[in-house]
């Protein structure tokens, strides 16, 4: 399932110091003249991370709602649900809790989002031909389990943006098609126009892997484009959609290289960029790493090594999965790209 690699360092102080007023920071690192190796820790570009994990072992609700609540306007809560629903086990916890509390949104959502943890987990990253029969039904069981938490949530609060954002992903698993996956995008965009999270999940639901067409993800990638305010990362959509197609194209012979160095390509990568991560508005915000690392990457595919260095020095040794490891072993595809880039192979 392609995620969206948020990146997060070493808290500043223990949980118990900065509980009741959790920071929202987000740090870029300069490059280094000595290169460190690439950094893919989730709790190394955003600090919050670390407390946030403690918080769920400690089963401190109230701490990890008095974070949500305090979150400023417009931020994707999307990433502070997949942090908790990530904590192995977490899934014990939230289920006493909805138990109890039935009507917790925030509680519902991060338990479907767990489901959905699990449920991916069984099935594996593997292509679908190489998934067994059990895998698949163990899959579809925690996703059906999941829709009827986060249907629930999305009735109590038809604005929880987290809520919608899983549920794009029930979407694609359970295979509802392209029609269910826009509706629950429109109903999330009607309250949340830019949610990068929802933007990049229904983008996958347009590609041909999951029955859509080029030409709807590469349109969807520009709508998002052109509406979202100069500086925004949803300008990285654009980028999304060339590297997956890219992607889909043979891995032997020219086809990959042929189809990045089409002017065309070229130019809708430069402009995204410039009118996103480059753009004078532009500030780091949940999920900066994955969109700088995308346009660092495919870049350095192209040979536009001068272009692919600005991205590189805006991601200093920070790093994410995702889209390193569509180039290989990722921390290798990285630190190869970033050496090429910055003229120190």
């Amino acid at each position: 399932m392609r995620c969206l690699g948020l990146v997060f360092p070493q808290p500043p102080h223990t949980w118990a110091e900065t509980a009741s007023n959790p920071p929202l920071t987000i740090r870029s690192m300069s490059s280094d003249a000595s290169l460190p190796p690439p950094d893919f820790e989730l709790a190394s570009a955003f600090p919050e991370v670390g407390w946030l994990r403690q918080a769920t072992a400690a089963r401190d609700w109230a701490g990890i709602r008095r974070y949500a609540d305090g979150l400023p306007q417009g931020t994707d809560r999307a990433f502070l649900v997949r942090v908790v629903a990530e904590v192995p086990g977490v899934e014990h916890f939230l289920r006493e809790l909805v138990a109890a509390a039935p009507d917790d949104v925030l509680a519902l959502t991060t338990l479907g989002t767990r489901e959905i943890e699990i449920g991916w987990e069984i099935r594996s990253s593997a292509r679908a031909e190489h998934v067994s029969r059990e895998q698949f039904r163990q899959l579809h069981e925690h996703l059906r389990q999941a829709e009827r938490l986060l249907i629930r949530a999305t009735a109590l609060d038809p604005s929880h943006d987290a809520a919608w954002a899983a549920r794009l992903t029930t979407a694609m698993g359970l295979q509802l098609g392209q029609n269910e996956a826009r509706r629950r995008y429109d109903r999330l965009a009607a309250y949340h126009p830019h949610h990068l999270t929802g933007q990049a999940r229904l983008l996958q639901q347009l590609c041909p892997k999951w029955s859509g067409s080029w030409e709807a993800a590469h349109g969807f990638a520009r709508e998002c484009l052109l509406n979202s305010p100069e500086g925004s990362l949803s300008g990285g959509l654009v980028a999304e959609a060339h590297l997956e197609r890219w992607l889909d194209l043979p891995s032997t012979g020219s086809e990959r290289t042929d189809y990045l160095r089409r002017p065309h390509v070229h130019a809708e990568l430069v402009e995204a960029a410039e009118r996103s991560v480059l753009h004078p508005y532009y500030r780091p915000a949940y999920g900066w790493v994955t969109i700088q690392g995308v346009f660092a990457a495919l870049f350095s595919l192209i040979g536009d090594t001068a272009r692919a260095a600005a991205h590189f020095r805006a991601l200093g040794n920070l790093a994410s999965e995702y889209p390193w490891s569509y180039l290989g072993k990722p921390a290798d595809a990285y630190a190869k790209h970033r050496s090429a880039a910055l003229g120190r192979g």
